[in-house]
C-alpha cells in the first residue's frame, strides 16, 4: 500500500510506517486541489488522516470558532479528495470528546450524536463528528471504504507540549519540568478529581495499521486500554518520576467534564490477546524523550 499520513510528524503520524508524510509546508490540506494532485502524483491507494487543529481545555474553549473552521475543512477537504482520485481506504481520527456531555458510561459508538458534547470543546467535537457522517454518507452513497476510529486520549514521544494547547500528559509533563528548574509549584487545571483514560501512541500506531488492513466495519473503532486514572494521580506520578519534590497546586477555576470511560469491547472482540503498554511504561518512555528534545519538542 501507498498510504499517505496526514500528521506524519505528530504524536500518532510519527509511529505509522509510510513513506508518504508531507509537511505543512509540503502538502496544505485546506487546499483540496492540492490534495489530489498530491494523490495522484504519487499514486496513493490509502489514506491515514490523523491532522487536526488540536489543543487542550484552554486553546479549545478561546478558539472556539478557529477550531471548528480549520478542522471542518481540512477533514472535508480529505474526504472528497479520496473520493475525486478514487483512494481504496481512508482511516480518520475522531476523539472521545465527540460524545454527548450527558452520555451513558461506557461510552458506546451508537451514543456520539444524542447529545450535546461538553461545552469546554463543543467546537472540535462537532467538526469530529462531521467527520464520521462524512465518512459514514461516502460509504453509502458512493461505496467509499471510509472508517473511522476514535481513540481516548493519547499521549507519547513527538507530542505537543505546549502549555495552552497541549493535552493532559504533554502538559502536565512540560509544567513539572519548569517547576522542578525553576523552584516553583507544579499547577494543574482544575482539582485533580476528573479521571481519564490514557492510551500510549505506538498502541495507537500499531492498531491504526491493523484497522487500515483488516477492518472494514463503518462502526467507529473505539481504541482504549480497561483503565482510568485520575488527575490528581497522574500529576502525582510524574512528579514522582520526575523527581519533583515541591508544591502541586489545583488551580480549580477550569474543570472539563468529570470522566469519559468508554467501551472496547468491539476491539476486545476483534484483537483479544492485544496488551497495551502499561501507562507507567509509557509515562517514562514519554518524560525521557521530552527531557531529551527539550529544545526541539513542541512547546
Amino acid at each position: 500500500m501507498k498510504t499517505l499520513v496526514t500528521g506524519g510528524n505528530g504524536l500518532v503520524g510519527s509511529t505509522i510506517n509510510s513513506d508518504f508524510k508531507p509537511t505543512r509546508e509540503g502538502l496544505d490540506l485546506m487546499n483540496i486541489d492540492e490534495i489530489c494532485e498530491y494523490i495522484i502524483h504519487n499514486d496513493i491507494d490509502s489514506i491515514v488522516h490523523c491532522a487536526a487543529k488540536v489543543g487542550g481545555i484552554k486553546a479549545n474553549t478561546e478558539q472556539l470558532g478557529q477550531f471548528y473552521y480549520d478542522n471542518i475543512s481540512i477533514n472535508t477537504n480529505i474526504l472528497e479528495a479520496a473520493r475525486k482520485t478514487k483512494v481504496k481506504k481512508v482511516v480518520s481520527f475522531l476523539s472521545t470528546c465527540v460524545f454527548p456531555a450527558e452520555a451513558t458510561y461506557p461510552l458506546t459508538s451508537d451514543q456520539m450524536h444524542d447529545g450535546e458534547p461538553h461545552p469546554s470543546n463543543y467546537a472540535y467535537a462537532y467538526a469530529k463528528r462531521m467527520l464520521e457522517v462524512q465518512s459514514r454518507a461516502y460509504r453509502d452513497e458512493y461505496g467509499c471504504n471510509f472508517i473511522t476510529v476514535i481513540p481516548c486520549n493519547i499521549y507519547g514521544p513527538n507530542d505537543n507540549y505546549n502549555l495552552d494547547s497541549g493535552h493532559v500528559i504533554p502538559s502536565l509533563i512540560h509544567k513539572c519540568y519548569l517547576a522542578k528548574n525553576n523552584n516553583t509549584d507544579f499547577e494543574i487545571w482544575g482539582n485533580g478529581t476528573p479521571y481519564r483514560e490514557f492510551v500510549y501512541s505506538k498502541d495507537v500506531g500499531y492498531l491504526t495499521q491493523w484497522a487500515l488492513e483488516n477492518y472494514d466495519d463503518s462502526e467507529p473503532l473505539i481504541i482504549s486500554p480497561d483503565e482510568e486514572i485520575s488527575i490528581a494521580t497522574l500529576a502525582q506520578d510524574i512528579a514522582w518520576k520526575m523527581k519533583f519534590e515541591g508544591n502541586i497546586f489545583y488551580n480549580q477555576e477550569r474543570d472539563g467534564i468529570y470522566r469519559k470511560p468508554s467501551d472496547n469491547s468491539k476491539l476486545r472482540s476483534l484483537l483479544p490477546k492485544y496488551k497495551f503498554v502499561p501507562i507507567e511504561m509509557g509515562l517514562k518512555e514519554s518524560i525521557d524523550w521530552f527531557i531529551q528534545n527539550y529544545e526541539k519538542a513542541r512547546k
